[in-house]
């Protein structure tokens, strides 16, 4: 039997500069993302559309997502497998298209992990890990794009 899982988010926008959306310009595309205990995330637009470049924006939080989740399945993975992990890192990178119309969406994302083993774990067999994540990580089974890794490796 399939479990189901509810997540709850409370958004809030905060970019009323006193008129609100009575013209385009008027207000900011700024907002606060608030879960239940947890502290408050200050979010603007992305910078190419007006936002503050200082805050998270969508397209940050969707790929650090991606890439937590990834992380998460892995290390799980590599556990289970009998490979000691005892640092891990990523720097991913999404491609985005905006079309003629306005309407944008991300067409990729590689995942870059710097992974440490531990003295005497095979690289290969830790690699081949990354290929099974993607049938079971939440968020990247969700997206509807693809993603793609490039892990590269050191032992400690």
């Amino acid at each position: 039997m399939t479990q189901q899982h509810i997540y709850t988010s409370a958004i809030t926008w905060t970019g009323n500069r006193g008129t609100g959306t009575s013209a385009y310009r008027a207000y900011d595309r700024s907002w606060d993302i608030a879960v239940p205990g947890k502290p408050v995330i200050h979010c603007s637009n992305d910078p190419l559309l007006g936002g503050d470049p200082a805050k998270m924006n969508p397209e940050d939080l969707l790929l650090s997502a991606l890439s937590a989740c990834h992380m998460l399945w892995f290390l799980h993975l590599a556990s289970d497998a009998g490979i000691t992990v005892t640092a891990y890192s990523d720097a991913p990178e999404a491609q985005g298209e905006i079309e003629p119309s306005g309407a944008a969406r991300f067409v990729s994302a590689t995942l870059r992990p710097q992974i440490t083993l531990a003295e005497g774990c095979d690289p290969a067999r830790a690699d081949a890990i990354h290929g099974e994540i993607h049938k079971v990580c939440f968020i990247a089974r969700s997206v509807n794009f693809p993603v793609h890794h490039a892990a590269s490796y050191t032992t400690a």
